[in-house]
């Protein structure tokens, strides 16, 4: 912004506010509810060994919120990331007993994320402001 004549005011200046970093959720959920919700760590990335710790833990969490569904057998669905279809992944999927469903190419119908969850969130934290990670979560 520059000045016009020597009478106007001088531009102002902004500062920069700090602002809460990214959360990123992983959310394990089934017909009856959400089953465990985990946050991945700054500075961390999404492997093949995280995805099969977050398998084992929602396995264990799954046994625990809804006990007895886990001898009928589980059917597991995630969608063909490269770490998802690591083999540490598969691996914890096939010890925990889930069956793994395969994740068809461009299927919008089972993105429901991305249909359903995503814009409902946007619209529930409009104008919402953090200032820590653990506000956020």
């Amino acid at each position: 912004m520059a000045r016009k004549h020597g009478s106007s005011p001088p531009p102002r200046e902004f500062c920069a506010v700090a602002s809460a970093r990214k959360v990123m959720p992983t959310a394990f959920s089934d017909a009856e509810g959400t089953v465990l919700i985990d946050y991945l760590e700054h500075g961390s990335i999404i492997t093949g060994i995280y995805c099969a710790d977050l398998i084992r833990k929602a396995w264990a969490s799954q046994k625990e919120k809804r006990r007895g569904k886990l001898r009928h057998g589980m059917l597991f669905h995630q969608n063909n990331a490269p770490a998802h279809a690591s083999s540490q992944a598969l691996a914890a999927i096939r010890n925990t007993g889930f069956e793994l469903l395969l994740h068809p190419l461009y299927s919008p119908d089972l993105a429901l994320s991305n249909i359903y969850l995503f814009p409902k969130l946007k619209e529930f934290m409009k104008g919402c402001n953090f200032a820590h990670d653990e506000d956020v979560i």
